[in-house]
């Protein structure tokens, strides 16, 4: 079993864009500009976005943080995604979800100029990489990706098994194994419908949890030699902690470890990649490397 380390991974290739940078500025552009929306005060909100701060630091960029109270209306939010889509010193900006109840989350996602959508959550961006048209990719996504590809992990021809659907990283995870020039896999997509789910899980070469429920995974559902690749960080109480609780993905990986050829661990693993990825779009549309103006 080999350990896939997102951490040191992510550590990579933020000095890679970092030199990138600095290759940029010595010609006398501007370093790139992320701007990040921060709603209210949900700890995995601000935790999140406390990390991408850090990390345009850690990359050259300059990273600007706007927050608002909880009780912010939608249509003052709408005029700040307005704002930011106007504003040419800005080269991307994310809205951080979830969003409070009150505010309709898809239409503050439809509102923000697709050529700034450095989420990769807009409809174009999302229909463009439907059809493996250069946009901005989801950052879970493209993390996945770019871990197989680094650690050189085939993936053509080869049996991907999918849980969870979601839009933000099931969904657009499918598209991309199927696709000729990222996965070229043959892929399966499994839910919490699912007659067969263990079945499935069990004849993956690869399979990704993303469902969203702790330990799901348990070493009964994984063929010997997969590599798994855990999406999940859920906050668990943990009493042993100073904060109170730990991540935990949605593998058991204790029992599933031993059986595997590669396996992400939650912390560091996934969850590098996604910030390091939102890092990578960032730079793309500064150097505006899929759309112009």
């Amino acid at each position: 079993m080999q350990l896939i380390d997102g951490k040191a991974t992510a550590a990579q290739i933020k000095s890679e864009i970092k030199s990138e940078v600095e290759r940029m500025t010595a010609d006398g552009m501007r370093p790139p500009h992320l701007v990040a929306i921060l709603v209210g005060h949900d700890g995995g909100s601000e935790t999140y976005v406390k990390n991408k701060v850090l990390a345009c630091e850690a990359c050259g960029f300059r990273s600007t943080l706007l927050r608002f109270e909880d009780d912010i209306t939608e249509d003052e939010l709408l005029a700040q995604v307005a704002a930011l889509n106007a504003d040419a010193e800005v080269d991307g900006f994310i809205v951080q979800l979830p969003l409070p109840r009150h505010i309709n989350e898809q239409r503050v996602i439809e509102a923000i100029d697709y050529r700034k959508d450095v989420d990769g959550f807009h409809p174009i961006n999302v229909g463009r990489m439907a059809i493996g048209l250069p946009c901005y990719i989801s950052a879970t996504p493209r993390g996945i990706l770019e871990l197989l590809r680094r650690y050189e992990i085939p993936t053509s021809g080869r049996r991907c098994v999918i849980l969870g659907r979601s839009n933000i990283v099931g969904k657009p995870m499918a598209q991309l194994m199927m696709q000729k020039q990222y996965g070229d896999s043959t892929v399966v997509v499994c839910h919490s419908h699912s007659a067969t789910l263990a079945d499935e899980c069990r004849q993956a070469d690869i399979l990704i949890a993303a469902i969203g429920q702790p330990g799901f995974v348990k070493a009964d559902m994984v063929k010997p030699g997969a590599v798994v690749i855990d999406v999940g960080t859920t906050r668990v109480p943990d009493a042993s902690r100073k904060s109170g609780y730990r991540l935990s993905g949605d593998v058991d990986f204790e029992q599933v470890a031993p059986l595997c050829s590669y396996i992400t661990p939650v912390p560091g693993g996934v969850g590098p990649m996604t910030i390091c990825m939102l890092m990578q779009n960032t730079l793309a549309a500064a150097k505006k490397t899929y759309y112009s103006d």
